[in-house]
């Protein structure tokens, strides 16, 4: 079956050649095998509560419904079939379009034409054996017609009657009074035989838009079963599960899979990963880990699984419990709009206010490292705090992929957030990737181990370390927790104990504070 909206969009155009009309005549002819294969589903499915309900397209099954949208037109079929050569030229200007035996006049002309070659071949050998010139031919050509060529090795031999038209680098060419009344015979029963051509194969055209609306439905219906069946053969293939899809906020997947990447797995197999989300004691999961380990394809796999199973498809999956989503909002990649004066941060904090602005309680929320493209404090700032708002106020199911470690102490202040992370081994001062997900946090982003394998100096990777080592005794506060989960009111004592501190006259026999 080819792609009988496009054909028929040309059709309907006038840009169809007769090539698109037979195809399209092939492909119609295959309905009612379709629909007969729809029927056997129908013997085997699950009837109806009640026989005595009107069906309507709203209670039917889905390939009941398919079925009665397919239109098999064996008038039409048979109509085209019997006018269309096989295989037809692609040009409507060719000939040979229309199948002998389909138009009289047709045939009459080109028997017309036939009949005047078969004579201009019994001329040529008559002239042969008339001159004695054995590679006389009777050739043509669109400027002259029909004409006598003699090499200019055999001039001397050319009969008297002979009418010289042109000289060639290698004879001459003649025509004579007889060659000249046959030719307008030929010429003109082809000119003739290729307009009707035209003409009628105008008349099969209208005759197939005449069926529009029918062929059209046709189409549709073919699609969805295309897409069903795609689905189908893939669930088969792959080994997918057929998903509980309801009206809860669940969301739990056994072994979920990755639909393209476990397809493409040819060197290694894809590791499966578990999730569990609801709407209440698990809302929102903290992922961190290594670069390259797994994060980001994590996510994007748990909602590519979502979107397969709300569209009716079997997933990637051991098996699955999911809560419908009103939208699936994503924000992933790095890419910026400098034409619209839009930096990539930009760009990211406009599609993360989108989210914010836009997502409700159902939703389906995937972030990728949110507040990249700004210095540090600033980008765990927002990240904390976007973190917090899908929290309290939105509530929906989020999976945050991140490098800030930061975040993950949102567990201890938020009792619906839990923390993920993606497993890695080190072993002999290098890092193995495991792409498990497990709970907990990561102890470390392995950032540098990640721009050791990528090549840098190792001066800078040494350096590097130190460095990280600094920042690091500075996460935590004077009691022992994370500084940056301290509360703003607490934040305000603490600084005006401190200034109080700092302005108070020192104690006698004390040392001032500097």
């Amino acid at each position: 079956i080819r792609d009988i909206e496009r054909t028929l969009s040309r059709l309907n155009l006038g840009t169809g050649n007769p090539r698109d009309l037979f195809s399209l005549c092939s492909s119609l002819e295959t309905i009612p095998t379709l629909k007969q294969l729809l029927q056997s589903f129908h013997h085997t499915s699950t009837p109806h509560t009640s026989t005595s309900q009107t069906s309507t397209p709203h209670t039917q099954p889905l390939l009941l419904s398919i079925q009665e949208s397919l239109h098999p037109l064996p008038e039409l079929t048979s109509h085209l079939r019997a006018a269309l050569a096989e295989p037809p030229p692609l040009s409507i200007h060719d000939g040979g379009i229309i199948r002998q035996g389909f138009n009289p006049d047709l045939d009459e002309l080109r028997n017309a034409a036939a009949n005047g070659k078969q004579w201009l071949a019994s001329l040529q050998e008559r002239e042969i054996q008339r001159t004695g010139i054995k590679s006389l031919k009777v050739r043509y050509n669109s400027v002259f017609g029909y004409f006598i060529e003699v090499t200019r090795a055999n001039l001397h031999a050319v009969p008297p009657d002979y009418i010289r038209k042109q000289t060639t680098v290698n004879g001459e060419r003649f025509i004579t009074p007889e060659l000249k009344q046959i030719e307008d015979k030929i010429l003109g029963a082809e000119e003739r035989a290729r307009s009707l051509e035209a003409e009628l194969f105008h008349q099969l055209r209208l005759k197939t838009l005449s069926y529009l609306n029918q062929i059209q439905q046709s189409a549709s219906a073919i699609a969805q079963l295309d897409a069903l069946a795609s689905l189908a053969e893939t669930a088969r293939l792959h080994s997918y599960c057929r998903p509980l899809v309801d009206t809860s906020k669940n969301l739990h997947i056994v072994e979920g899979r990755h639909p393209v990447l476990d397809a493409r797995s040819d060197t290694e197999r894809f590791v499966p990963n578990d999730t569990h989300l609801d709407g209440s004691n698990k809302r929102i999961a903290i992922i961190t880990g290594p670069n390259m380990a797994g994060k980001s394809t994590y996510i994007r796999q748990v909602a590519l699984l979502v979107l397969m199973a709300q569209i009716g498809s079997f997933i990637p999956a051991k098996s699955a419990h999911i809560g419908i989503a009103d939208r699936i909002f994503t924000r992933v990649g790095a890419s910026d709009d400098l034409a619209s004066g839009r930096s990539t941060f930009l760009v990211e904090m406009a599609e993360t206010a989108n989210i914010l602005n836009c997502a409700t309680e159902r939703s389906l929320v995937i972030l990728d490292e949110i507040g990249r493209g700004t210095s540090t404090f600033d980008g765990l700032s927002i990240a904390w705090s976007v973190a917090e708002f899908l929290h309290d106020q939105i509530r929906c199911r989020t999976l945050f992929a991140t490098h800030y470690h930061e975040l993950t102490d949102l567990e201890r202040t938020c009792n619906a957030v839990l923390n993920l992370n993606v497993a890695v081994r080190e072993w002999e001062d290098k890092i193995l990737f495991l792409h498990k997900i497990l709970p907990g946090r990561a102890d470390q982003s392995y950032g540098i181990h990640v721009a050791k394998l990528a090549g840098l100096p190792n001066d800078v990777i040494q350096r590097a370390r130190e460095i990280l080592r600094n920042l690091e005794r500075a996460e935590l506060n004077a009691d022992g927790k994370p500084a940056i989960a301290q509360g703003a009111r607490r934040r305000a004592a603490a600084i005006l104990g401190q200034l109080e501190f700092n302005l108070a006259p020192p104690l006698p026999h004390s040392t001032p504070n500097p």
